[in-house]
C-alpha cells in the first residue's frame, strides 16, 4: 500500500524516542481490582486459571460486578467464592423491570437485602440506568429518580458501597468531525456515538444531585466519573461530597497523559481513588503498573483506538500506591480483611 493511500486507522508509527524503560509485570503491592466482570457460568477450571493469573500479577482480589440478583447471584457466589473465598467479591445488580410501578423501590430494596444475605458485598449499577431504562409509561428514568432512594438507603444501612456507571465520555455526544478527540474510536465503534437527550451534561447534573441526596451512602464512580479529562471539576466534586470515590477503570489514558497534574490529583485524593481495570485481560494490567509506579516517558497505550497518544509514568509514592491498590477498597467493601494486606 502506498503511503498516500494509508488510512489513518491503519497508521501505527514506531516511536524513535530512546529513553529508559521499566516494564512492570507485577504490581508493587497486592491489588484489589474493584471493577471486573465475569459470568456466573464460568467453569471451575477457568476460575482456577484466573486465580493463577492473578497470582502472577499480584492481584489479591477481583470484584465481580456482574453478580446479578436472586438465583443468578447465588450461582455466582457459589462459583467464585465457593471455590476461592478470599480472592473474589461479588456485587449485586438491580432489576429495573417494573420500575415506576407502585412499591417498586421497596421491593427492589428487599431483594437487595436478600442478595447481601446471599453473599453480595456491594451494588453495581450499569450505564443503562439514566440512558435507556424507562418506566411503565415509556419515559426515561433519570439518574436522580426518587425511585432509587429505598435502594440507596438500604446500602447505607447495610454498609455496602454502590459502584455506579453514569454516562460515557463527553466526546461521544460531540460532532464526529475532525475536532473530535475520539474520532478514531467512533469510526471503529460507531455504536458508541451518542445523541442527546439526555446530554452528557444533564446526566452529570442528575448524578451529582443523586449523590448529594444520599450522604450516608458510599458511591464509587466508575471510570473516574468520565471526568478524568477535567480533574478540576472532579476535584470540586470530591471536595463537596465526602461520600464519593472514583475508580480508574478504563481511563488510564487520561491519567497517563498528565503526569504532573495526574500525580498531584492522586496524591491529594489518595484515600478516594480505587484501582479498577474493567475488562479482564491479564496482558493489559502491566500498563497500569507502569503508569502508576514508574517515571517512564512516552510509551504506548494498549488500545490505540481509545487514545492515539502515548502515556507517561506518574511515579506515585508507596503510600499513595497502597491506598489506591488496596487500602481504600478494603475499607469500603465489607468482607475483605485489611489485615491480609499488611
Amino acid at each position: 500500500m502506498l503511503a498516500q493511500e494509508l488510512a489513518f486507522e491503519d497508521w501505527k508509527p514506531r516511536s524513535t524516542l530512546v529513553a529508559p524503560q521499566r516494564l512492570v509485570a507485577r504490581a508493587k503491592f497486592p491489588v484489589i481490582d474493584v471493577h471486573s466482570h465475569h459470568r456466573p457460568t464460568t467453569s471451575p477450571q477457568r476460575i482456577d486459571e484466573i486465580v493463577s493469573e492473578m497470582d502472577d500479577l499480584n492481584l489479591a482480589v477481583l470484584v465481580n460486578l456482574s453478580g446479578g440478583s436472586g438465583s443468578r447471584l447465588q450461582q455466582a457466589v457459589k462459583a467464585f467464592k465457593g471455590r476461592h473465598p478470599s480472592r473474589f467479591a461479588l456485587f449485586a445488580n438491580p432489576d429495573f423491570g417494573g420500575i415506576g410501578s407502585p412499591g417498586w423501590g421497596q421491593r427492589a430494596a428487599r431483594q437487595l437485602e436478600e442478595d447481601v444475605a446471599s453473599g453480595a458485598q456491594g451494588l453495581k449499577i450499569f450505564k443503562n440506568f439514566g440512558m435507556s431504562v424507562t418506566d411503565q409509561s415509556g419515559g426515561r428514568v433519570p439518574v436522580d429518580s426518587e425511585e432509587m432512594d429505598p435502594i440507596f438507603q438500604t446500602c447505607a444501612r447495610l454498609g455496602i458501597p454502590v459502584l455506579i456507571h453514569v454516562a460515557d465520555p463527553a466526546e461521544f455526544w460531540a460532532d464526529h468531525d475532525a475536532h473530535n478527540e475520539r474520532w478514531l474510536e467512533l469510526k471503529l465503534r460507531p455504536r458508541r456515538k451518542r445523541t442527546a437527550p439526555p446530554s452528557f451534561g444533564r446526566l452529570i447534573e442528575e448524578r451529582d444531585r443523586m449523590l448529594a441526596r444520599h450522604p450516608g451512602t458510599n458511591f464509587i464512580l466508575a471510570h473516574m466519573g468520565w471526568q478524568g479529562n477535567n480533574l478540576g471539576a472532579l476535584s470540586a466534586l470530591l471536595d463537596r461530597l465526602s461520600n464519593v470515590y472514583v475508580d480508574i477503570a478504563a481511563v488510564l489514558y487520561e491519567l497517563g497523559r498528565v503526569p504532573y497534574s495526574g500525580r498531584a490529583f492522586l496524591e491529594k485524593y489518595q484515600d478516594r481513588v480505587l484501582f479498577g481495570k474493567d475488562s479482564y485481560v491479564p496482558s493489559e494490567f502491566p500498563y497500569y503498573w507502569r503508569v502508576l509506579e514508574t517515571r517512564d516517558e512516552y510509551f504506548e497505550y494498549y488500545r490505540r483506538y481509545h487514545a492515539h497518544w502515548n502515556l507517561y509514568g506518574l511515579g506515585l509514592p508507596d503510600a499513595t500506591l497502597a491506598h489506591i491498590y488496596w487500602r481504600n477498597a478494603a475499607r469500603l467493601i465489607p468482607g475483605i480483611d485489611p489485615a491480609a494486606f499488611e
